[in-house]
């Protein structure tokens, strides 16, 4: 008799062992030889030699698609115990799935276009109101190339200014100081990466989310590196940050001209960086509307209310 102890690295083990532990009861009947025992993300089989390796095999196969999915079906399990990879049925929009599961894919027209534009050029810059779904998406895809083994790592950076309101101080390490800038980049990964996953990428360095202050002399290699926020920038801090590219990188560049922060008469590095830029080869620009708006209706309406005032105040500025 053997024992073998399997660590599951980084995976959910709530949802690798199913609902009532319904994946798990599956995998003991079709190995009756066994003694199978789970405890929190370790399992324990005991048995013949060449049981156990068939055993291994599945729970790694297993491993994979949970890695791939974020979710596990009883599909699934009987595929691996048949010796083959299971395969989700979806569309080819599909970028990834979300930790329940689901889809995620481009919603909107150009959604679509940001997806085809990150494919074929190396620095992309979407430039759209909020709602639009630009961060989430950048985020989306740069997931998917760290699970396709395209790169090391993703790297996620905003410059820390206050939407209007003064914080003052904020207690605690540098960390804590700069979380409440990069909470919406918290939020995007949290609902596609496993909490236990997204700890160990972000331990490791694998995920990096940084204020746009420490970019100052890295260079950036094998990475997706996304921009959030870009619009307040200043046109010197964004060519510093477009200059930390380094090989086999893709930058995505995301802001909304309409939510400027910066104090009055400064300019956006955004809107110097586009107008710069239009004509560089390999750097594609994607601009999204009120159309692109996936957040509730309301947003929509407030986003043409907006609009409507700005036209108004400019015409009369302009009597």
């Amino acid at each position: 008799m053997i024992e073998k102890e399997i660590v599951l690295d980084g995976i959910d083990p709530v949802g690798f062992y199913g609902a009532g532990n319904v994946h798990l009861q599956m995998l003991k009947k079709l190995y009756p030889k066994l003694r199978i025992v789970a405890r929190d993300n370790v399992i324990k089989a005991m048995g013949d030699e060449e049981e156990l390796e068939r055993f291994c095999k599945v729970i790694e196969l297993l491993v994979e698609y949970c890695d791939k999915y974020n979710s596990l079906n009883e599909e699934a399990v009987i595929d691996a115990v048949n010796g083959k990879r299971s395969v989700k049925n979806s569309d080819s929009k599909v970028i990834v799935h979300n930790i329940n599961g689901r889809p995620i894919y481009p919603r909107t027209e150009n959604q679509c276009r940001l997806v085809e534009e990150f494919k074929k050029n190396d620095m992309l810059f979407a430039v759209g109101p909020a709602g639009t779904g630009k961060t989430y998406t950048a985020i989306a895809l740069a997931v998917r190339a760290l699970k396709n083994r395209e790169i090391r790592k993703i790297i996620l950076s905003r410059p820390a200014v206050e939407a209007g309101e003064k914080l003052g101080f904020l207690p605690g390490d540098m960390r804590d100081k700069i979380d409440p800038y990069l909470q919406p980049l918290y939020d995007a990964l949290e609902d596609m990466i496993p909490m236990a996953k997204l700890k160990e990428y972000m331990d490791n360095n694998v995920i990096q989310i940084a204020p746009l202050a420490f970019m100052r002399g890295r260079t950036l290699n094998d990475a997706v590196v996304i921009l959030d926020e870009a619009q307040n920038t200043t046109p010197q801090q964004i060519k510093m940050f477009l200059t930390r590219m380094g090989m086999n990188t893709k930058m995505i560049i995301t802001g909304d001209l309409t939510q400027i922060d910066l104090p009055q008469h400064s300019n956006s590095g955004l809107l110097h960086a586009r107008n710069v830029l239009s004509d560089v080869p390999g750097i594609g620009f994607v601009t999204m509307n009120k159309k692109d708006i996936v957040r509730h209706r309301l947003v929509t309406r407030i986003v043409e209310a907006y609009e409507k005032h700005d036209r108004l105040q400019e015409k009369a500025n302009k009597e």
